[in-house]
């Protein structure tokens, strides 16, 4: 069986946020035995110019062939995108004809207006967190997270991100074996070490003049507390009330979040980086006890303490 995979594009979109995933599914496709065949689309079909300057030809929506996957891409560009009828309208009949729709950076916009990720969890480029968290409060945004599944609806994180959701669309239709072939030939990881976070929960969690990163950087340091919402407030010199609205305004998070955020790496880098017994990780990072810790990991990465320390050896 072949299956049709769309790639949509639209003027100033980020280069490698399409080309990254056209590569992966064109290299997992021969690998696999010819099994894909692939269309760049656009609202109007010719050169579609990127915010690089380059230009990829596109297929106009409307002569579109039936897709089995939708990828939208992301990009300064998405900003128009995600007002134009047209797009909107392609995007939400995708939603209902195709097997599964997805997104790479900021194309989460596109499939948010769209009304595909009500309810839903998602993710996209830290950078954008924030500002998406305030449009779509009806998307359960998880900033720090590479890339998500939720049903039909895959998200990733910015530009690279969209390979390693690529790789895991990939590895659903061919298996793991063909994936991991595909990102030896990319001389990408399969999957990332450390898991599926963006990078240092501090510096996603700070905001360039905001006011929380001093907070975070003391909780940081006393991760073994409790770090309640008042504990917190009250060191910002904030009511609680106010202190979690503000905070989540900024940081696109809860303060709960942030801190199991901020205790999830400090316990990540103690579990890769030797022998010391996962009970007393997680009583040092402020878990409390090693189950707590393995579904806080669970989440985070995908896989509990155990297995990263595995890899880590590996």
């Amino acid at each position: 069986m072949i299956r049709q995979i769309g790639f949509l594009i639209f003027p100033d979109f980020q280069l490698l946020d399409a080309t990254g995933p056209i590569s992966t599914f064109e290299i997992g496709g021969r690998y696999g035995g010819d099994r894909y065949a692939l269309s760049v689309l656009a609202a109007e079909a010719g050169p579609v110019i990127s915010s690089a300057g380059a230009s990829l030809n596109a297929v106009g929506i409307e002569d579109a062939p039936p897709l089995d996957t939708l990828i939208v891409s992301g990009g300064d560009g998405t900003r128009v995108a995600a007002r134009d009828p047209a797009v909107l309208d392609f995007v939400r009949r995708m939603g209902v004809s195709a097997r599964r729709v997805a997104s790479v950076c900021s194309g989460t916009y596109v499939l948010a207006e769209a009304g595909l990720l009500d309810g839903r969890r998602a993710t996209t480029h830290w950078s954008r967190a924030a500002d998406f968290a305030r449009r779509y409060p009806k998307v359960q945004l998880e900033a720090d997270r590479i890339f998500i599944r939720d049903g039909t609806v895959w998200s990733s994180a910015g530009i690279t991100a969209g390979i390693d959701l690529s790789l895991a669309l990939v590895a659903e239709d061919l298996g793991e074996e063909i994936a991991q072939r595909t990102a030896q030939q990319l001389v990408v990881y399969r999957r990332r070490p450390g898991g599926q976070s963006q990078f240092s929960a501090l510096l996603e969690l700070e905001r360039p003049g905001g006011r929380f990163g001093p907070l975070l950087a003391w909780a940081r340091e006393r991760l073994d507390e409790p770090l309640t919402v008042e504990q917190l407030a009250e060191r910002a010199a904030m009511s609680p009330r106010n202190f979690a609205r503000r905070f989540a305004e900024e940081t696109g998070m809860t303060p709960a979040r942030a801190v199991e955020r901020l205790r999830i790496e400090a316990a990540r880098e103690r579990v890769e980086a030797g022998p010391e017994p996962i009970d007393q990780i997680a009583l040092v990072s402020g878990f409390g006890d090693p189950e707590r810790m393995r579904r806080a990991f669970v989440r985070a990465f995908g896989q509990p303490p155990q297995a990263l320390r595995r890899a880590a050896r590996r």
